[in-house]
């Protein structure tokens, strides 16, 4: 699992789900969290995080958000060389296949479908962490 310091971005236009979702983080040992309403307020975010030399570690956004989507923010993510392998899962309450192949398509590193308890969570970050030890692996 990732270390407990790690640092994680949480983006959902309604703040009971970045509640929900934090809580959940905090009940795995993550307490380094900050959040963001949509897309547009997390990706200057993300890049000053990074200027600052404490990047984010992980983020956690909802899709369908108002002025920027998070399958845009993903999108803007690995477009960008400095954020090409940031984990990335999206929280949202579609399940199309459609929908799942778009994000997979775009570099998503896991995908949790609402409603979802703290084992889901979980799960899906241990998902995202044996992928990126993985990979981290093979690149050394």
């Amino acid at each position: 699992m990732f270390p407990k310091e790690t640092k994680f971005l949480v983006i959902d236009d309604f703040a009971t789900m970045r509640k929900i979702i934090k809580k959940v983080l905090s009940e795995l040992g993550y307490t380094n969290v900050t959040e963001a309403d949509d897309g547009a307020t997390g990706w200057p975010l993300i890049q000053q995080a990074h200027a600052s030399n404490e990047p984010f570690q992980f983020v956690i956004s909802d899709w369908n958000m108002p002025q920027m989507q998070g399958i845009d923010l993903l999108k803007h993510c690995r477009a960008d060389a400095r954020f090409k392998a940031l984990p990335f899962m999206l929280v949202t309450a579609e399940s199309e296949q459609k929908q799942i192949l778009e994000a997979a398509k775009a570099g998503v590193s896991n995908y949790v479908v609402k409603p979802f308890n703290s084992v889901t969570l979980k799960q899906k970050l241990e998902q995202v962490y044996a992928k990126v030890s993985t990979s981290t692996a093979k690149a050394a």
